[in-house]
């Protein structure tokens, strides 16, 4: 097989660059090692940010998310048993974010890729990338049970932390850079309406918890809680009590509601940054090259931002052998993901409780917490991070 650029991966990041080709006359071909059904269900992501909306909406990708996802135009931080609302347009000139999920952004561009005639084959495991320095890079892969190469200009690995493409830039050339947390989030999804039209981030002497959405009748929940924990010592029972408890007002002017979960899982908590982003006619993207705690919202919106930015530099390639996009990649990714990767590990440190933190780091966190609240430029910050930068 044959083609200018072979992805690895179809998850949002891997399906949106081929798209994004498609729109600019560049074939491509996408390996899964899953089936299409897993890709369409798994939970993931689901904050969508200002720029990156504009941007689906700009590729024909915007019409369903529009009709059915959910404008946030602000966030609630609640801590010290208070809330407080972060407003983003009056603080960024107008910015939002979407609760649309990353699962909704997979099902349309899957539709759309096969619907435009795009080349993306399921339970097409890639076994080995080889010839990055060369000129004719490939792609060994299996598929229907057949060992198959894959002939490329470029190839672009989006196929995440434990995918083959990280592993396959040689070591001596490759630096990474790790932050492990000592908590996990356990997040569920329920069947109840949203207790709130915007997302709660609390801050309790409980620990962390987040109250999201999914739609009108499907609510996201998550708790913070220590590193390695099984779900299954969580009963449905527990999980709304403690969530009740962390997001409690003085005045008890909420209440959660609840509802049957229909989902159960933990999420570690970590920062990742591999460097480069390239090497030689192979290219990282999304969690193959960084991971970041979801407190900040930015695996997803990061993961978008990185091909957006590589599909203009193939562009420039193809069409004119201008390869000043593509030498620059990296270096200028990699400005966003460390300016992403700080914003998550800012709003983690701030909002989670360290089980080997003392009173006085709690204290700190509150009068922090209560520094937002009262100073307008310091909600700002907040705000043009977690809306997302035009430009860094």
């Amino acid at each position: 097989m044959r083609t200018p650029v072979g992805i690895v991966g179809a998850g949002p990041a891997g399906l949106f660059l081929s798209h994004l080709l498609h729109l600019h006359g560049i074939e491509s071909v996408v390996l899964e090692r899953r089936d299409r059904a897993y890709c369409e269900r798994r939970q993931r992501a689901g904050v969508v940010e200002h720029g990156v909306a504009e941007a689906l909406r700009a590729t024909g990708l915007g019409e369903r998310m529009d009709r059915e996802g959910f404008v946030h135009e602000g966030i609630e931080l609640r801590f010290d048993g208070r809330g407080h609302r972060v407003d983003f347009p009056a603080l960024t000139g107008g910015r939002n974010v979407l609760i649309w999920a990353q699962t909704e952004i997979v099902k349309d561009l899957i539709a759309r890729r096969l619907a435009d005639g795009g080349q993306v084959l399921f339970e097409a495991e890639a076994t080995a990338i080889e010839g990055a320095e060369t000129e004719r890079p490939r792609i060994r892969f299996t598929h229907g049970g057949a060992e198959e190469v894959l002939e490329c200009d470029y190839v672009v690995a989006c196929d995440g932390f434990h995918g083959i493409g990280r592993a396959s830039l040689p070591a001596a050339v490759v630096r990474t850079f790790e932050k492990v947390y000592p908590f996990a989030w356990l997040g569920i999804l329920a069947d109840v309406a949203p207790s709130c039209d915007e997302l709660i981030y609390a801050h309790s002497d409980r620990g962390f918890a987040l109250h999201s959405m999914r739609s009108e009748t499907v609510s996201r929940l998550y708790l913070q809680v220590p590193a390695g924990t099984d779900p299954a010592e969580w009963s449905d029972d527990r999980i709304w009590s403690e969530l009740a408890a962390r997001f409690a007002l003085r005045d008890g002017g909420w209440t959660l509601g609840q509802g049957p979960i229909t989902d159960k899982g933990i999420t570690p908590m970590r920062s990742f940054v591999t460097e480069p982003m390239r090497h030689g006619r192979l290219f990282l993207a999304g969690d193959a090259a960084h991971i970041v705690p979801p407190t900040g919202a930015k695996g997803l919106n990061l993961a978008m931002r990185d091909v957006l930015l590589l599909a203009e530099g193939l562009r420039a390639w193809f069409a004119k052998g201008d390869a000043a996009g593509l030498d620059a990649y990296s270096a200028t990714a990699l400005r966003r993901v460390w300016r992403a990767e700080h914003f998550s590990y800012w709003m983690t440190t701030l909002l989670h409780l360290d089980p080997e933190g003392s009173e006085f780091d709690r204290r700190l966190q509150i009068s922090h917490l209560e520094h937002i609240a009262a100073c307008e430029p310091a909600a700002a910050a907040l705000a043009e991070n977690y809306t997302g930068l035009p430009a860094v």
